[in-house]
Protein backbone atom coordinates (compact mmCIF):
# COMPACT_ATOMS: atom_id res chain seq x y z
CA UNK A 1 0.00 0.00 0.00
CA UNK A 2 0.71 3.43 -0.82
CA UNK A 3 1.60 4.98 2.86
CA UNK A 4 1.66 8.95 0.80
CA UNK A 5 -1.86 8.58 -0.45
CA UNK A 6 -2.51 8.57 3.60
CA UNK A 7 -1.02 11.49 4.77
CA UNK A 8 -3.16 14.58 4.56
CA UNK A 9 -2.22 18.31 6.19
CA UNK A 10 -3.22 18.97 9.45
CA UNK A 11 -6.44 21.42 10.10
CA UNK A 12 -5.19 24.78 10.87
CA UNK A 13 -5.68 24.73 14.55
CA UNK A 14 -3.54 21.34 15.04
CA UNK A 15 -1.10 22.95 12.90
CA UNK A 16 -0.78 26.30 15.01
CA UNK A 17 -0.86 23.73 18.66
CA UNK A 18 3.13 24.08 18.61
CA UNK A 19 3.39 27.66 18.59
CA UNK A 20 0.84 28.33 20.86
CA UNK A 21 2.64 25.60 23.50
CA UNK A 22 5.66 27.30 22.64
CA UNK A 23 4.57 31.17 23.31
CA UNK A 24 2.98 29.43 26.42
CA UNK A 25 6.16 27.78 27.80
CA UNK A 26 8.38 31.14 26.74
CA UNK A 27 5.88 33.57 28.66
CA UNK A 28 6.25 31.15 31.60
CA UNK A 29 9.75 31.08 31.59
CA UNK A 30 10.22 34.92 31.35
CA UNK A 31 8.02 35.14 34.12
CA UNK A 32 9.68 32.68 36.63
CA UNK A 33 12.94 33.30 35.27
CA UNK A 34 13.39 36.72 33.87
CA UNK A 35 16.81 37.32 32.30
CA UNK A 36 18.29 33.94 32.91
CA UNK A 37 15.31 32.36 31.11
CA UNK A 38 17.98 31.89 27.94
CA UNK A 39 20.29 30.19 29.64
CA UNK A 40 17.93 27.31 29.32
CA UNK A 41 14.88 27.46 29.82
CA UNK A 42 13.64 28.43 26.79
CA UNK A 43 15.82 26.03 24.94
CA UNK A 44 13.60 22.97 26.49
CA UNK A 45 10.76 24.89 25.33
CA UNK A 46 11.45 24.62 21.77
CA UNK A 47 11.94 21.20 22.40
CA UNK A 48 8.94 20.60 24.02
CA UNK A 49 7.52 22.22 20.96
CA UNK A 50 9.36 20.33 18.43
CA UNK A 51 8.15 17.04 20.14
CA UNK A 52 4.68 18.12 19.67
CA UNK A 53 4.75 18.41 16.35
CA UNK A 54 6.76 15.61 15.97
CA UNK A 55 3.58 13.72 17.80
CA UNK A 56 1.72 15.44 15.01
CA UNK A 57 3.61 14.34 12.03
CA UNK A 58 2.93 10.79 13.23
CA UNK A 59 0.14 11.10 13.49
CA UNK A 60 -0.59 12.21 9.78
CA UNK A 61 1.56 9.01 8.87
CA UNK A 62 4.76 10.34 8.69
CA UNK A 63 8.19 8.17 9.57
CA UNK A 64 10.33 9.59 12.02
CA UNK A 65 13.12 9.15 8.85
CA UNK A 66 10.96 11.98 6.86
CA UNK A 67 11.06 13.89 9.96
CA UNK A 68 14.29 13.84 10.29
CA UNK A 69 14.88 14.84 7.20
CA UNK A 70 12.92 17.91 7.45
CA UNK A 71 14.96 18.95 10.64
CA UNK A 72 18.09 18.57 8.66
CA UNK A 73 17.18 20.60 6.14
CA UNK A 74 15.55 23.44 8.30
CA UNK A 75 18.91 23.13 10.33
CA UNK A 76 20.69 23.34 7.03
CA UNK A 77 18.79 26.33 5.97
CA UNK A 78 19.61 28.50 8.94
CA UNK A 79 23.44 27.26 9.44
CA UNK A 80 24.93 29.92 6.95
CA UNK A 81 23.03 33.04 8.80
CA UNK A 82 24.52 31.28 12.26
CA UNK A 83 28.26 31.24 10.66
CA UNK A 84 27.98 34.82 9.21
CA UNK A 85 27.19 36.07 12.80
CA UNK A 86 29.66 34.50 14.20
CA UNK A 87 32.09 35.92 11.71
CA UNK A 88 30.77 39.50 11.80
CA UNK A 89 31.50 38.97 15.89
CA UNK A 90 35.17 37.99 15.11
CA UNK A 91 35.24 40.65 11.95
CA UNK A 92 34.26 43.33 14.76
CA UNK A 93 37.07 42.70 17.29
CA UNK A 94 39.67 41.89 14.80
CA UNK A 95 38.38 45.46 13.49
CA UNK A 96 38.63 46.96 16.39
CA UNK A 97 42.34 45.96 17.81
CA UNK A 98 43.96 46.30 14.04
CA UNK A 99 42.86 50.09 14.08
CA UNK A 100 40.46 49.70 11.41
CA UNK A 101 36.83 50.88 13.21
CA UNK A 102 39.06 53.45 15.21
CA UNK A 103 40.64 55.10 11.61
CA UNK A 104 36.86 55.01 10.18
CA UNK A 105 35.61 56.86 13.09
CA UNK A 106 38.46 59.10 13.51
CA UNK A 107 38.58 60.18 9.84
CA UNK A 108 34.17 60.45 9.71
CA UNK A 109 34.30 62.53 13.34
CA UNK A 110 36.47 65.14 10.99
CA UNK A 111 34.19 64.78 7.79
CA UNK A 112 30.57 64.51 9.24
CA UNK A 113 28.13 66.68 10.38
CA UNK A 114 25.76 65.74 13.71
CA UNK A 115 22.99 67.58 11.87
CA UNK A 116 23.15 65.32 8.73
CA UNK A 117 24.82 62.52 10.28
CA UNK A 118 21.72 60.26 10.20
CA UNK A 119 21.02 61.11 6.63
CA UNK A 120 24.47 60.19 5.46
CA UNK A 121 24.78 57.28 7.24
CA UNK A 122 21.44 55.93 6.26
CA UNK A 123 22.78 56.65 2.45
CA UNK A 124 26.08 55.67 2.58
CA UNK A 125 24.83 52.41 4.20
CA UNK A 126 22.46 51.99 0.91
CA UNK A 127 25.17 52.44 -1.23
CA UNK A 128 27.88 50.28 0.16
CA UNK A 129 24.50 47.54 -0.15
CA UNK A 130 23.65 48.04 -3.27
CA UNK A 131 27.46 47.83 -4.66
CA UNK A 132 28.22 44.27 -2.22
CA UNK A 133 24.65 42.89 -2.59
CA UNK A 134 25.03 42.26 1.34
CA UNK A 135 23.21 44.01 4.13
CA UNK A 136 24.89 41.96 6.75
CA UNK A 137 27.75 42.70 5.16
CA UNK A 138 27.30 46.34 5.39
CA UNK A 139 26.36 46.43 9.06
CA UNK A 140 29.36 44.77 10.09
CA UNK A 141 31.88 46.95 8.20
CA UNK A 142 30.68 50.28 7.71
CA UNK A 143 28.00 49.81 9.96
CA UNK A 144 30.22 49.52 12.89
CA UNK A 145 32.06 52.78 11.91
CA UNK A 146 29.05 54.77 11.81
CA UNK A 147 27.52 53.47 14.90
CA UNK A 148 30.97 54.37 16.47
CA UNK A 149 30.79 58.14 15.23
CA UNK A 150 27.65 58.88 15.60
CA UNK A 151 27.57 57.38 19.53
CA UNK A 152 30.80 59.77 19.97
CA UNK A 153 28.79 62.97 18.24
CA UNK A 154 26.06 62.22 20.46
CA UNK A 155 23.32 60.81 18.39
CA UNK A 156 21.04 57.95 20.30
CA UNK A 157 22.49 54.44 19.00
CA UNK A 158 19.30 53.30 18.70
CA UNK A 159 18.67 56.21 16.16
CA UNK A 160 21.92 55.89 14.53
CA UNK A 161 21.14 51.30 13.86
CA UNK A 162 18.07 52.49 12.71
CA UNK A 163 19.76 54.71 9.68
CA UNK A 164 22.12 51.82 8.86
CA UNK A 165 20.31 49.07 9.02
CA UNK A 166 17.54 50.88 6.88
CA UNK A 167 19.73 51.75 4.34
CA UNK A 168 21.49 48.54 4.21
CA UNK A 169 18.48 46.73 3.54
CA UNK A 170 17.22 49.17 0.98
CA UNK A 171 20.54 48.68 -0.44
CA UNK A 172 20.08 44.90 -0.44
CA UNK A 173 16.61 44.85 -1.59
CA UNK A 174 17.25 47.00 -4.75
CA UNK A 175 21.40 45.31 -5.70
CA UNK A 176 21.11 42.83 -8.60
CA UNK A 177 24.19 40.88 -6.98
CA UNK A 178 21.94 40.49 -3.53
CA UNK A 179 20.70 36.26 -3.52
CA UNK A 180 17.35 37.05 -1.99
CA UNK A 181 17.01 39.60 -4.74
CA UNK A 182 17.82 36.95 -7.43
CA UNK A 183 15.81 33.85 -5.53
CA UNK A 184 12.45 35.82 -5.66
CA UNK A 185 12.08 36.39 -9.39
CA UNK A 186 13.59 33.15 -10.00
CA UNK A 187 11.10 31.12 -7.73
CA UNK A 188 7.97 33.07 -9.51
CA UNK A 189 9.40 32.89 -12.91
CA UNK A 190 10.17 36.62 -13.99
CA UNK A 191 13.24 38.30 -14.68
CA UNK A 192 15.48 39.77 -12.23
CA UNK A 193 14.88 43.57 -13.42
CA UNK A 194 11.15 43.56 -13.59
CA UNK A 195 11.13 42.18 -9.72
CA UNK A 196 13.49 45.00 -8.91
CA UNK A 197 11.11 47.83 -11.08
CA UNK A 198 8.35 46.53 -8.93
CA UNK A 199 10.17 46.58 -5.40
CA UNK A 200 10.98 50.01 -6.44
CA UNK A 201 7.52 50.80 -6.17
CA UNK A 202 7.34 50.27 -2.75
CA UNK A 203 11.10 50.45 -1.48
CA UNK A 204 11.64 53.77 -3.20
CA UNK A 205 9.11 56.22 -1.47
CA UNK A 206 9.87 54.32 1.97
CA UNK A 207 13.37 54.49 1.77
CA UNK A 208 12.59 58.53 0.53
CA UNK A 209 10.29 58.93 3.60
CA UNK A 210 13.06 57.51 6.06
CA UNK A 211 15.73 59.64 4.58
CA UNK A 212 13.50 63.10 5.27
CA UNK A 213 12.81 61.72 8.76
CA UNK A 214 16.72 61.37 9.61
CA UNK A 215 16.86 64.81 7.81
CA UNK A 216 14.30 66.68 10.07
CA UNK A 217 15.70 64.41 13.20
CA UNK A 218 19.35 65.91 12.47
CA UNK A 219 18.52 69.36 12.53
CA UNK A 220 17.45 68.71 16.11
CA UNK A 221 20.41 67.19 17.39
CA UNK A 222 22.83 69.88 19.44
CA UNK A 223 25.91 69.99 16.79
CA UNK A 224 27.63 72.48 19.07
CA UNK A 225 27.57 70.77 22.60
CA UNK A 226 29.42 68.01 21.10
CA UNK A 227 32.67 69.45 19.87
CA UNK A 228 34.78 69.54 22.66
CA UNK A 229 33.93 66.08 23.13
CA UNK A 230 34.76 65.33 19.57
CA UNK A 231 38.58 67.06 20.31
CA UNK A 232 38.91 64.86 22.99
CA UNK A 233 37.89 61.47 21.49
CA UNK A 234 40.38 62.30 18.31
CA UNK A 235 43.36 63.04 20.68
CA UNK A 236 42.12 59.62 22.68
CA UNK A 237 41.94 57.55 19.42
CA UNK A 238 45.58 58.71 18.27
CA UNK A 239 46.96 58.09 21.47
CA UNK A 240 46.00 54.47 21.65
CA UNK A 241 45.73 53.44 17.89
CA UNK A 242 48.17 53.50 14.76
CA UNK A 243 45.76 55.85 12.29
CA UNK A 244 46.02 55.81 8.84
CA UNK A 245 44.30 55.43 5.93
CA UNK A 246 46.35 52.56 4.86
CA UNK A 247 44.50 50.42 6.98
CA UNK A 248 41.26 51.12 5.00
CA UNK A 249 43.01 48.39 2.22
CA UNK A 250 41.28 45.35 5.00
CA UNK A 251 37.56 46.59 4.50
CA UNK A 252 38.20 47.73 1.01
CA UNK A 253 39.36 43.87 0.26
CA UNK A 254 36.08 42.61 1.74
CA UNK A 255 34.23 44.91 -0.46
CA UNK A 256 35.84 43.83 -3.35
CA UNK A 257 35.80 40.21 -2.76
CA UNK A 258 31.40 40.63 -2.20
CA UNK A 259 31.36 43.07 -5.55
CA UNK A 260 33.55 40.22 -7.56
CA UNK A 261 30.17 37.56 -6.34
CA UNK A 262 32.65 35.39 -3.67
CA UNK A 263 29.45 34.26 -0.94
CA UNK A 264 29.88 36.00 2.58
CA UNK A 265 31.06 33.81 4.29
CA UNK A 266 34.71 33.69 2.99
CA UNK A 267 34.60 37.30 2.22
CA UNK A 268 33.93 38.03 6.04
CA UNK A 269 36.60 35.05 7.09
CA UNK A 270 39.19 36.63 4.45
CA UNK A 271 38.04 39.98 6.24
CA UNK A 272 38.76 38.43 9.88
CA UNK A 273 42.63 37.32 9.06
CA UNK A 274 43.28 40.44 7.24
CA UNK A 275 42.28 42.24 10.07
CA UNK A 276 44.27 40.22 12.47
CA UNK A 277 47.15 40.50 10.37
CA UNK A 278 46.81 44.64 10.37
CA UNK A 279 46.65 43.93 14.20
CA UNK A 280 50.12 42.01 14.71
CA UNK A 281 51.41 44.84 12.08
CA UNK A 282 50.34 47.72 13.02
CA UNK A 283 48.92 47.98 16.40
CA UNK A 284 51.95 46.21 18.97
CA UNK A 285 51.31 48.38 21.71
CA UNK A 286 47.94 47.18 21.95
CA UNK A 287 48.39 44.14 21.28
CA UNK A 288 51.61 43.77 24.20
CA UNK A 289 48.57 45.69 26.42
CA UNK A 290 45.91 43.29 25.74
CA UNK A 291 47.92 40.37 26.22
CA UNK A 292 51.51 40.69 27.83
CA UNK A 293 54.93 40.49 26.94
CA UNK A 294 55.96 38.59 29.00
CA UNK A 295 56.77 35.82 26.35
CA UNK A 296 57.47 37.58 23.61
CA UNK A 297 55.93 39.18 20.14
CA UNK A 298 54.81 36.34 18.56
CA UNK A 299 52.94 34.30 22.04
CA UNK A 300 51.36 38.35 22.29
CA UNK A 301 50.00 38.29 19.38
CA UNK A 302 48.75 34.66 18.79
CA UNK A 303 47.24 35.22 22.18
CA UNK A 304 45.70 38.61 21.05
CA UNK A 305 44.20 37.16 17.82
CA UNK A 306 42.79 34.73 19.68
CA UNK A 307 40.89 36.60 22.14
CA UNK A 308 39.68 38.49 19.16
CA UNK A 309 37.27 35.63 17.97
CA UNK A 310 35.99 36.20 21.98
CA UNK A 311 34.55 39.67 20.98
CA UNK A 312 32.18 40.71 23.58
CA UNK A 313 35.11 40.04 26.20
CA UNK A 314 38.06 41.56 23.50
CA UNK A 315 35.60 44.77 23.48
CA UNK A 316 35.39 45.01 26.74
CA UNK A 317 39.00 44.67 26.81
CA UNK A 318 39.49 47.35 24.31
CA UNK A 319 37.21 49.67 25.98
CA UNK A 320 39.32 49.40 29.47
CA UNK A 321 42.18 49.97 27.66
CA UNK A 322 41.21 53.08 25.88
CA UNK A 323 39.56 54.45 29.08
CA UNK A 324 42.81 54.21 30.89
Amino acid sequence: MNTTSLKKDPHFLIALLPIIVLVGLLYLNVTIYSDDATYGPNQIALLIAAAIATVIGFRLKYSWKELQNGIVKSIKSALPALIILLLIGALAGTWMISGVVPSMIYYGLKILNPTVFLFVACIISAIVAVATGSSWSTIATVGLALLGIGTVLGINQGVIAGAIISGAYFGDKMSPLSDTTNLAPAMAGTDLFTHIRYMALTTIPSIIITLIIFLIWGFNIDSQSNEQGVEGILRLLESKFYISPILFIVPAAVIILIIKKVDAIPALFVGVILGAIAAIIAQPDLIYDLAGDDQGYAFASYRASMQCLVVFLYLEGIMMYIQL
